[in-house]
Parts: structure tokens; sequence; C-alpha cells
């Protein structure tokens, strides 16, 4: 029996988030401050998302995670929050001042010692690492035309039965413009490979903005 999916609105998006546990001061407080800084507040992980994200990295072995893309560091809070206690998560942040503020954050949440910020260009950061299986988990949630570069380079760095997570596959609805803008084309492409790559198992998810899992068989 088929069963008519649930529209989310507003009223149940709340809903929803008001039901992410987890959220404990410090990451009320990176939310307060991330809201304050006006539209770009909305490259903020959302909270029910980024509580998932730390679910997936304790459910897996939570060694080695890296992160692509880190604005104010909430994301990066939970995916810490979720590794072993001997767990390292990189970080991949174009912008100077933004790796700064995520440090503090990640700091007053008492996870900066497991964490490491790296500046620049992302692409070049995950180049310049060995091309070797190190990382269980991965996040992506940065500029949207570098997305299937990512996931390219980002594939021979996981482990076997490592994830790699992908936020805003749905880009605001637009990933089914006929004429699409270079993010959204890039990310339609991405979307059209990752459900044919025998390389991975995948499932997309109406997650926020959307979010893809992909693991590495």
């Amino acid at each position: 029996m088929s069963i008519e999916p649930t529209f989310i609105d507003q009223k149940l998006a709340a809903y929803i988030q008001g039901h992410a546990s987890g959220r404990d001061r410090a990451l009320l407080q990176v939310e307060d401050e991330t809201e304050a800084m006006g539209d770009i507040r909305i490259m903020q992980t959302a909270p029910e998302q980024a509580a998932f994200l730390e679910m997936l990295v304790r459910l897996g072995p939570g060694r080695a995670a890296i992160e692509v893309g880190t604005f104010t560091g909430y994301g990066a809070i939970r995916i810490a929050r979720g590794l072993e206690e001997d767990g390292r998560l990189l970080c991949l942040e174009l912008d100077p001042e933004r790796a700064e503020i995520a440090r503090v954050n990640l700091d007053r949440a008492g996870v900066g010692a497991k964490v490491e910020i790296k500046i620049g260009p992302a692409i070049d950061s995950i180049r310049e690492l060995a091309e070797e299986p190190a990382f269980d988990f991965a996040y992506v949630d940065a500029d949207k035309t570098g997305y299937p570069d990512y996931y390219e380079e980002l594939l021979p760095r996981m482990n076997r039965g490592g994830l790699i997570t992908f936020d805003n596959v749905f880009m605001g609805g637009r990933i089914l413009d006929s004429e699409p803008d270079e993010g959204t084309a890039a990310m339609q492409r991405l979307n059209d490979l990752l459900v044919e790559d025998e390389r991975v198992d995948s499932v997309m998810l109406g997650m926020a903005d959307g979010l893809t899992l992909a693991r590495v068989r």
C-alpha cells in the first residue's frame, strides 16, 4: 500500500528542528551568532541535519572524518562529537575569517582538540592528501560547482564502507530547472552520477535542502 508523502511546511519544519536532540548551550550559541550574520546565515547546516550527521558518524567506525566547507563550525561540532575518543576531523575552509570563527566555536564546544582546520581552496587541499583510503566519513557543503570534483577526489581517499554525504542536493528546488545555473547544473550531474555509479550505494533524503548519502563499496 502506497502512502502519500507528508508535505513539510514551515511549521512542521520548525517542529522537526525542535526535536533534534543534542542542541546544548554551545550549539545554541553558534545558532544565535550565525543568525545575526544576515543573509549568509542560510549557509549553516540545519540543526536536525547536523544531529543526523552526528548519528551517522556514531554508527560508523568514527575514526577519521573530513568536512568540505566549514563556515562557522556548526556541522563540524556535531561530526566531531560523533567521532571516537581518538578520532580526527579535518575541516577545509576557504575563508580565513570563517575558519577563525569555527575554531572559536569548536574549542568552546569542547571538541577543538579533535579538529584541524585547513584554509584554502578545498579541492587543492584534498588533492594534497595521499591518494589512498584514510577517511570513514565525509561531509560536503561548499561551492556547488565543485561538487562533482570533490566527489571524484574524495572517493579514492575513503575507506571501504565509508560514507560521503552531500548537502543542498535540492538547490532550493532549482534542481528541477530545465535551464539551470552553473551550480545547479553541477548538482544535477552529481545526482545523476550517484544513481548509476557502481562504486557506491546512494540514497537521497528529503531533509532540509536535500541530503545524499553515498556509501563506498
